[in-house]
């Protein structure tokens, strides 16, 4: 019982420094939460295999688990402290320091951080060591003489015999007489359980008060998504043409053309989504061979050479067949007129530079090669989705997106600096962490439908769904059944090369189990290859196959 009663504390004393930390967090940055600064400094230093898998197994639910598992891990240590200190005072303080000090730490690491960035979690740490102190003095047992209940007015006057006063060793025992027993020493009683509930619910109710308060602070700022909707996006200097008739082929099942911003995939690892001010947004170009510039939002919207494009983006986490790429209308401003305007030549030009760092307002980098941003393709700073602005999400104010890249060597989303320099000297985020520092997009294809595993009738069944080859597009879809010959699919209009296309083949089932292969090829003529990859370091490839039963 007693050890359950530590630990307990241990755990009500943690959430008393989440709460302090989560209200001066709100205060300072919310980066600087502790919760959020641990997990964050996890992400960092996850082994790449583990990235592979969370991506694979949860998908966009990975930031909640991993804040979820942080609180968990936080409260068993905690636990574990109040236990060891019922026993040993000094190891409270002394786990309560060591877990403030991490966090400090880790929100220290964070890519805003200053100085102050420490605070929520020393402050954090100080609350709960003082928590800790108060529910384990009231959780240690009493002395019986300090519990015996004081004697009433109507209760015998005779005096009790004192605590201390002890009986003389009967003749003949021997031994020295005995000495008073302090009353310190008398037989110990059970705790006041209706105090230190008392005192652990106060400590819990200030403790959510404390966490709610923070949050409301914090959802009182400007949002990202409230200044979007204010925001009424200009009529495009160079518009996209007409989507195609025969673009989209209306088959049940298949993804659709353009891909809804709500479903549109989110890969990041932003704990918390930034919530930029679009009126105090910057940025700034810079670096080797660079006449430094600086732009703001309303200079961006301003312009006279705003474009809109369909361009599908694809994340390199991408298993062969997986969901994590999407097709949309963008519109922003073209990367290679504000490259030159800040006189950027490509190296094959005499430029000094060959790599393009970007950087976010949570301290991503993401390096792309400038030859790509300058060889004709439409790279842009894309201030709009789908005929609205960003969400915040996907990267409001602007973001980056470039034609033929793996998201992580191009789609820099919040971006608030461009720095020109080498591949040679400086690495971007995931380059250190197992993944190429160039990722050109790999021709794909996928089935959508039918699904693997489904049950089908004999007779005619669409295998249809969606091939891509960014910058260079598609011009042929081929279907296998089993290890049969490669057939033709037949193939949507290309509406550019930059997007999908969507595909289909009328296939005569019959009964039995079947597997269904798709293969891509690009205008260039290459196939897409059939060797299995995994997405590190530079993109999974593979023929997308499923298996099917035919009834």
């Amino acid at each position: 019982m007693p050890g359950r009663v530590g630990a307990l504390s241990g755990v009500v004393a943690a959430g008393a420094a989440l709460g302090a930390g989560e209200l001066l967090g709100a205060l300072i940055h919310p980066q600087a939460a502790p919760l959020i600064a641990v997990g964050g400094a996890v992400v960092d230093l996850t082994p790449l295999p583990l990235v592979e898998f969370a991506i694979r197994t949860v998908g966009e639910a990975d930031r909640p688990l991993l804040i979820a598992g942080t609180a968990v891990l936080l409260a068993a240590l905690a636990a574990w402290i109040g236990a060891a200190a019922l026993r040993r005072p000094w190891t409270g303080d002394a786990g309560m320091a060591a877990l403030a000090a991490v966090g400090a730490a880790a929100a220290l690491t964070r890519p805003e951080a200053g100085p102050l960035f420490a605070a929520p979690a020393l402050v954090g740490g100080a609350v709960a060591a003082s928590v800790l102190r108060v529910l384990l003095a009231a959780a240690r047992p009493r002395p019986a003489a300090e519990s015996a209940p004081a004697t009433g007015a109507g209760e015998s006057s005779a005096p009790a015999a004192p605590a201390e006063r002890t009986a003389a060793p009967p003749p003949g025992a021997g031994g020295p007489p005995v000495s008073a027993v302090p009353a310190s020493a008398a037989p110990a009683s059970g705790f006041d359980r209706r105090r230190f509930a008392a005192l652990g619910a106060t400590a819990a109710v200030l403790s959510a008060g404390a966490a709610a308060g923070g949050r409301l602070y914090a959802a009182r700022r400007p949002a990202a998504g409230e200044q979007a909707r204010a925001i009424r996006l200009p009529r495009p200097d160079s518009p996209a043409p007409p989507l195609p008739d025969g673009a989209e082929l209306d088959i049940d099942g298949v993804a659709p053309f353009y891909t809804p911003v709500e479903d549109f995939y989110t890969i990041h690892t932003a704990l918390v989504v930034p919530q930029v001010d679009a009126a105090r947004w910057r940025l700034r170009v810079h670096g080797r061979g660079v006449r430094p510039r600086e732009y703001t939002y309303a200079q961006l919207l301003d312009r006279s050479d705003l474009i809109e494009r369909d361009i599908t983006l694809a994340c390199v986490s991408n298993q062969v067949g997986g969901d994590l790429v999407g097709n949309a209308r963008w519109i922003g401003v073209p990367l290679a007129a504000v490259l030159r305007e800040a006189g950027v030549r490509p190296p094959g030009e005499g430029g000094p530079a060959d790599q393009l760092v970007a950087r976010s307002a949570d301290g991503m980098t993401i390096g792309t090669p400038v030859a790509d941003l300058l060889d004709g393709r439409d790279a842009m700073l894309a201030l709009g989705m789908n005929g609205r602005p960003l969400t915040a999400e996907h990267g409001f104010p602007v973001r980056m997106v470039v034609p033929g890249l793996y998201g992580y060597v191009s789609a820099c989303k919040w971006i608030t600096e461009m720095e020109l320099t080498t591949f040679a000297a400086f690495d971007a985020y995931w380059v250190p962490r197992g993944w190429s520092a160039r990722g050109p997009i790999k021709t794909q294809s996928r089935i959508d439908t039918p699904r693997a595993g489904a049950s089908l009738g004999a007779g005619t069944v669409a295998v249809a769904g969606v091939a891509w080859a960014q910058n260079t597009g598609v011009d042929r879809v081929e279907v296998r059944v089993d290890d049969g010959p490669w057939r033709p699919a037949r193939l949507a209009e290309e509406d550019t090369a930059d997007t999908w296309r969507q595909w289909v083949l009328e296939w005569a089932a019959r009964p039995g189990r079947h597997r269904l292969s798709v293969r891509a090829r690009d205008r260039d003529g290459r196939w897409q290859t059939a060797q299995e990859a995994p997405p590190a370091p530079d993109g999974a490839s593979g023929h997308h196959t499923v298996e099917v039963t035919v009834a």
